[in-house]
């Protein structure tokens, strides 16, 4: 009924650093450099460069002015700078984004203020109809009914 499965959580724990969470809370403020493998919450002020290859999640209470490169960032507070998030980039109601923002995708909620630059990186894909490609005129969406 109860398989013993104990082995496999504790095992790579020291070396997976996606797994660590790091917090900055509210009230705290660092000024400098952060480089990192683990994620962040951050409900503080941080004014530098932050580097991460994990994930940052910026609270309510949370401002980052400088430069962020990280793979995924959630933001609910305030960023000013340099962004750079390799995949997806979520902007809640409450988000303030001002500057230069590259992302790989972006999801923005309706209320959040986003004032920047953006570009996004990937795969590109080509604007024009796939239909048109084929044979040069469009092509109706009309089924396999015959007109008459």
């Amino acid at each position: 009924m109860f398989s013993d499965n104990k082995k496999g959580r504790d095992q790579g724990s020291s070396t997976d650093f996606s797994r660590n969470q790091n917090k900055i809370s509210e009230g705290t403020k660092i000024v400098g450099d952060i480089i990192s493998e683990g994620g962040f919450r951050i409900e503080g002020t941080i004014e530098g460069t932050f580097k991460t290859t994990g994930k940052v999640v910026v609270g309510q209470s949370g401002f980052i002015q400088g430069t962020l490169e990280c793979s995924d960032a959630d933001f609910e507070g305030k960023f000013s700078g340099n962004l750079n998030v390799t995949n997806t980039l979520s902007l809640k109601p409450t988000a303030h984004i001002e500057g230069e923002v590259t992302v790989g995708k972006l999801a923005v909620e309706p209320g959040a203020n986003f004032n920047a630059s953006c570009s996004m990186k990937g795969g590109v894909k080509s604007l024009s109809k796939p239909s048109e490609q084929k044979s040069g005129q469009p092509q109706t969406a009309q089924g396999q009914g015959k007109s008459a």
